[in-house]
């Protein structure tokens, strides 16, 4: 696996990172802790050295998971997990007080059974909390030695700058794919601009970019997805076309459709490191294989002209979510 490096920051990390969220939240019931421990390790065996989690995961037991898989070989991974939620429960709202920042801190700690947190990033912007706060007390953390990097979720430009001023912001962590390209706009720029990473998650567009997915697939009622105006019936039967181009052009690379969204990714700037999640071993390889799939600028003017025509159909988030990000 190669390796990239998150802006100006230093930190290295694989170009593919693990997100490990969909192991016990957000998609249903959560996958056997056995199972999932071998996977997170089949990860490693295979390159991956970024692994992305949070206390909000859960809450708690996605980040206990990840101690117990990666402690043999903790110095050779980066882990990265946020704070930001009242009690670590999304339904519980915000919560960026510094108090609260070091509570998350010292319990993640333990969790993950680990001296320092790689990568810290706040989850969602507080707007009850000054970014400068937020920032600063993360960089007391990192002079504690507790802390190594910050990192912000679903910020807008201006919150990036304003805590980039405080302390250096490692990463950026929001959702990015073929079809979600709002970050092109502002965040983008200010990111090359700063020197910061970019970490895309839901880089599969949570699983549709990989033609798996149909007007007529069912999720568990668990499924967070069917909250999700983006994939209701109506809106799955009208993105189909985006995914038929994808699977276009994976022939023509003897590809699969969500290595072409992979690999379209990583050749939009050497800094972004997107993080797909999956609970199955062969899609953990077909992942890593994009990894090794270069598309020459013929191919990315042609995904571009195509998907500049395709008016994707539905919100990524409900109302209610789609409050917390961007700010």
């Amino acid at each position: 696996m190669p390796k990239r490096i998150l802006g100006e920051s230093g930190l290295e990390v694989s170009t593919l990172g693990l997100g490990c969220m969909g192991l016990s939240f957000g998609y249903g019931p959560a996958t056997d802790r056995q199972e999932a421990l071998k996977l997170i390790r089949a990860a490693f065996e295979r390159g991956v050295t970024f692994f992305d989690t949070a206390e909000a995961y859960g809450p708690f037991v996605n980040e206990e998971l990840l101690g117990e898989a990666l402690e043999p070989f903790r110095s050779q991974v980066v882990i990265a997990t946020k704070f930001g939620f009242k009690e670590g429960k999304t339904a519980l709202g915000l919560d960026s007080r510094p108090e609260n920042i070091r509570a998350v801190a010292e319990a993640a700690l333990k969790r993950l059974r680990t001296d320092a947190i790689d990568l810290f990033y706040q989850h969602r912007v507080d707007p009850n909390v000054p970014i400068e706060d937020v920032a600063g007390t993360v960089r007391d953390l990192i002079i504690e030695g507790k802390v190594k990097h910050f990192g912000l979720s679903e910020a807008g430009a201006g919150t990036i700058r304003r805590a980039h001023a405080v302390q250096p912001v490692t990463a950026l962590q929001s959702e990015y794919s073929l079809w979600w390209r709002e970050p092109e706009a502002e965040i983008l720029p200010t990111l090359e601009e700063l020197g910061i990473g970019f970490v895309p998650f839901s880089p599969l567009g949570k699983g549709f970019l990989t033609g798996k997915i149909n007007g007529n697939t069912t999720f568990d009622k668990g499924d967070f997805r069917n909250t999700v105006p983006r994939f209701s019936e109506e809106n799955r039967n009208a993105n189909q076309v985006l995914v038929s181009l994808l699977g276009t052009m994976a022939q023509e690379k003897n590809a699969t459709a969500a290595q072409i969204a992979l690999a379209w990714l990583l050749a939009q700037k050497p800094w972004i490191v997107p993080i797909p999640g999956t609970t199955k071993l062969h899609r953990l390889e077909e992942n890593i294989g994009s990894a090794g799939i270069t598309l020459s600028t013929d191919d990315l003017m042609e995904i571009n002209l195509a998907v500049s025509k395709i008016d994707v159909q539905g919100g990524r988030y409900s109302e209610q979510s789609q409050k917390m990000v961007n700010r």
